[in-house]
């Protein structure tokens, strides 16, 4: 593993070659010189966004890059705007050397590391951004400046990644839907992909967060999963009224006592909005708090005729 100031070789007076090892990147003046050039050469670049603490839901994303792109960048920068003041922000799990072998193994070649004056260098921030309606419930009853803080942030990285695919995880899916809006929105030179959420072998979607369950509240955690299933299955069976539906789901993760309910939703999968009668792409998410982390999960179902 490499970490460098001058990141190109090159094969001729033009073209910067593609480093055979993980090359790390700290000011957004390098890395936009570096993936100006591979552009410049022709190459597509693919792009993965994440706070770090790396795990193989990230590595999915980072594969998948991989295998579409010519290049692949992933930043890793714990985004102050996203956190409440009670939040998690300076105890969220770091540790750059491990993600750093991880991002090289699952075949990135920039690793994006900025510190907090790169990304904000004048305090405060005076410009965010909002998406409307889309950030509205859900994760935004309970993190009401949440979204705004992702979505001023990713704005950021896509102006200094540039024209890209960038690939995000369906497990914070409310999150994906606002930045696929928000590209739409702004004319942003990005494509997005959504990416299957990585689960562990019991079933509990893939979290940095999970570093905080311990004991029994691990083993509780896996409670989400179960009640997404009794959802699905309950479709499944026929019933078509989202409200009954999501008792279903409430009634399971009451019966787990280490488990605090935030919500259930079921949702149209475009729209984020309740319908009357479920029909079509359906998502059912769900929060809960377990211990000290509080978990979010969700899944698709299309509803059969």
């Amino acid at each position: 593993m490499t970490t460098s100031d001058t990141t190109s070789g090159t094969t001729s007076d033009t073209t910067v070659k593609i480093p055979t090892e993980i090359v790390t990147i700290s000011t957004v003046e390098e890395l936009r010189s570096v993936l100006t050039a591979h552009r410049c050469a022709g190459r597509d670049i693919g792009f993965v966004p994440t706070m770090g603490f790396l795990h193989d839901g990230h590595a999915s994303l980072m594969r998948a890059a991989a295998a579409d792109n010519d290049v692949v960048v992933a930043s890793i920068f714990v985004n102050p705007l996203q956190f409440a003041p009670d939040e998690d922000l300076d105890d969220y799990p770091r540790d750059l050397v491990r993600d750093t072998a991880l991002a090289e193994a699952a075949g990135v070649h920039y690793l994006f590391t900025p510190n907090r004056d790169q990304m904000y260098p004048i305090k405060p921030v005076a410009t965010t951004i909002n998406v409307g309606g889309l950030s509205e419930g859900l994760e935004a009853a309970t993190r009401p400046t949440h979204f705004g803080g992702v979505a001023t942030v990713v704005t950021k990285l896509f102006s200094i990644v540039g024209t890209c695919t960038a690939y995000f995880g369906e497990k914070d899916y409310q999150q994906l839907a606002i930045i696929s809006r928000m590209v739409i929105d702004l004319s942003l030179p990005v494509m997005i992909v959504g990416c299957p959420i990585i689960r562990e072998t019991d079933g509990l979607a893939m979290s940095s967060r999970n570093t905080y369950l311990e004991g029994a509240d691990r083993k509780a955690a896996t409670v989400l999963r179960r009640a997404l299933d009794i959802g699905i299955a309950s479709i499944e069976d026929g019933e078509r009224d989202p409200d009954l539906v999501m008792a279903d789901m409430a009634a399971v993760i009451m019966e787990e006592p280490l488990a605090g309910l935030d919500y259930v939703a079921v949702v149209d999968s475009a729209s984020l909005e309740q319908p009357e009668t479920l029909s079509g792409e359906i998502r059912l998410l769900i929060a809960a708090q377990v211990g000290r982390p509080r978990l979010i999960d969700n899944c698709g179902v299309t509803v059969p005729e």
